[in-house]
């Protein structure tokens, strides 16, 4: 483990829809260390995935703080957000949210060729990462001619092509059954243990958060255990 990379302080989360507010976040306080597998473990309507897109910077607290990298994300500018995720943080989704007219490897070099990226060297990035991920004979394929595994571990391998520090990740087994499943987690393990990324993931899955190193349970807005 080395320094601390992500912090919460008192994050709150509220909808207002008329007259009525909700509130999905009711004050939440937690830290990631470089290097930490951290799952957040709870049940749908938990406010698990509230929190990891607030914590990612996608969303916005409605009260409470996120450092980010050492960066308190309310003063940093939507244009430093964005080279931030491109460079240094990664998100995967539940559904792998992969550009459809795009090969695999197109897909995979997406976030590289937006930073600037020459094509040799994307190519040199991306063979590395693929073989490491197992799908280095699928890169010529969409992602309709891929399993359900298969187009996750595409969505991983542009995760890790800029090599970031952090990966965010919502639900990355949801979609799939369970033996891709657990050949996702395996994955996300090994990823963790041998490149050193820091991972947090948000599961409903009991079994996939024991795959991390730190459990945190999130039930009703507020972290429980």
């Amino acid at each position: 483990m080395g320094s601390r990379i992500l912090e919460a302080k008192g994050v709150k989360k509220s909808y207002t829809v008329g007259d009525v507010t909700s509130e999905v976040l009711k004050g939440i306080d937690m830290s990631v260390e470089e290097g930490e597998f951290v799952a957040v473990l709870g049940e749908s309507g938990s406010g698990k995935s509230t929190l990891l897109y607030i914590l990612a910077g996608i969303d916005s607290p409605t009260e409470g703080s996120v450092k980010l990298l050492g960066r308190e994300l309310s003063s940093v500018s939507d244009e430093e957000l964005a080279a931030m995720r491109r460079r240094e943080v990664s998100f995967v989704y539940q559904f792998d949210n992969l550009v459809p007219h795009l090969t695999a490897y197109e897909n995979i070099i997406l976030p590289l060729r937006l930073d600037g990226k020459k094509a040799k060297e994307c190519a040199d990035i991306v063979s590395d990462v693929c073989r490491f991920l197992g799908i280095h004979e699928r890169l010529n394929n969409l992602p309709a001619q891929l399993s359900g595994g298969e187009q996750q571990r595409v969505a991983l391998a542009r995760a890790l092509a800029t090599d970031p520090k952090l990966i965010f990740l919502d639900e990355p087994t949801g979609s799939l059954d369970r033996e891709r499943g657990r050949q996702v987690m395996e994955l996300l393990e090994r990823i963790n243990r041998e490149r050193g990324v820091a991972l947090v993931m948000v599961t409903h899955s009991a079994a996939h958060a024991a795959y991390a190193s730190r459990k945190v349970e999130i039930e009703d807005g507020l972290i429980v255990k």
